[in-house]
């Protein structure tokens, strides 16, 4: 009896397909969280050709370069930083901030932008920072529509976009503020030096031993 040859080969052709899909899916979890991953190469890999350079150890310290809070003066921290157990486990890959839609976002550090538009449905924009090793460091930012446009130079506390109304994963308005060397999450926090961390909103104190100008009488 003739072994039907299709019989055969279904078993083989099913398990390249979802060893395809598995694949496919593979980018999307890549940008978790809105990072396209945007390197020199601008793909989702970070590099030319779609490859990442490998990532340092998870111990490198992240040095403090941070200069200005991406919104606000001190917003609040609705969510921290939960590093996933997996590269593609569940987690927080950054922190969410207290913002308004319309908000002005800035850059932390200054640096390049590396990326300035959407993922999957998102406004995205991601600054490699100057000075920070190699692979650099790069802050990723959302929901932002861009102001600046990739490849322009910016500094700490410069404007590069505003709050978007919508994309945000936050239940009431945030910004999502991640931050990665090469395929290596971080904790976006750890830019901030302690006194930026725990300053608060300026405040006018009383000037104590300088004697008050005598009035004058206007003629």
């Amino acid at each position: 009896m003739r072994e039907d040859r299709s019989m055969r080969t279904w078993p083989a052709l099913l398990l390249a397909l979802m060893v395809a899909a598995v694949v496919a899916a593979l980018p999307a979890a890549t940008a978790l969280d809105g990072d396209p991953g945007g390197g020199p190469g601008g793909g989702l890999g970070g590099g030319p050709g779609g490859s990442s350079p490998p990532s340092p150890p998870a111990d490198t310290p992240v040095p403090a370069v941070g200069r200005a809070w991406p919104v606000g003066l001190r917003p609040s921290v609705i969510r921290g930083w939960e590093p996933p157990a997996t590269t593609y486990g569940r987690g927080h890959r950054g922190v969410d901030l207290t913002a308004a839609p319309g908000a002005p976002v800035r850059a932390v550090a200054p640096g390049r932008i590396s990326f300035a538009g959407r993922v999957a449905g998102r406004g995205v924009v991601s600054v490699e920072l100057n000075g920070t090793g190699d692979p650099p460091l790069r802050t990723t930012y959302e929901p932002v529509r861009a102001t600046a446009k990739k490849g322009t130079e910016v500094a700490a506390g410069e404007v590069i976009g505003v709050l978007e109304p919508t994309g945000s994963h936050c239940p009431a308005s945030c910004l999502h503020w991640g931050l990665r060397r090469a395929d290596a999450y971080l904790d976006p926090l750890s830019l901030l030096p302690p006194w930026l961390l725990g300053r608060g909103p300026s405040r006018l104190l009383p000037v104590i031993g300088v004697p008050e100008p005598e009035a004058r009488t206007v003629p």
